[in-house]
């Protein structure tokens, strides 16, 4: 690979990188007071402490960012505008759960997002999947951690209506 290729690619990977992670950190913001609010929770046994939320969270996102940039780099954005606008719009959708469920406190709306949001890693996975098998592999991880999100939030909500009415 010459140098001015590796440069592209370097360039190209550091985007979807600042993409990615400036939806994480749209999302962190509306999660300030979390680890507070969080340990206010009637929580189901089996979740996690907060402490687990950040490093998981961070190894996703570094997942979802190469494998974005693995289908750009295999398609290009200009022949693969649908599966790459796919993995923006559930980007989006993955910093909205933040504020719905941590900065407004609104449980029902916060698990039906999560339910939208799983769809959208679905279709996103099966898209990656179709262009590049190991971008789509990537993608599970993030795909079961928000199954199990999906069900805690449930719990959460279920259990905390004076909290997350």
């Amino acid at each position: 690979m010459d140098t001015h290729r590796l440069a592209d690619n370097i360039k190209h990977l550091a985007g979807w990188l600042l993409v990615t992670f400036a939806a994480a950190a749209l999302g962190a913001w509306a999660s300030q007071d979390a680890p507070q609010f969080y340990a206010q929770l009637d929580k189901p046994e089996w979740a996690p402490p907060a402490g687990v939320f950040g490093p998981v969270w961070t190894v996703i996102y570094l997942l979802m960012a190469l494998a974005a940039f693995l289908v750009w780099r295999t398609r290009g954005f200009s022949t693969a505008p649908r599966t790459l606008g796919l993995y923006l719009v559930q980007l989006a959708a993955n910093a909205l759960w933040s504020w719905l469920f941590f900065g407004w406190h609104l449980g029902a709306a916060a698990f039906a997002e999560v339910l939208v949001l799983w769809a959208l890693i679905l279709a996103t996975t099966v898209a990656f999947w179709k262009v590049r098998r190991v971008a789509g592999v990537m993608l599970l991880p993030y795909l079961a951690w928000v199954t199990f999100a999906s069900a805690l939030t449930f719990a959460c909500w279920q259990r905390n209506p004076q909290l997350l009415g």
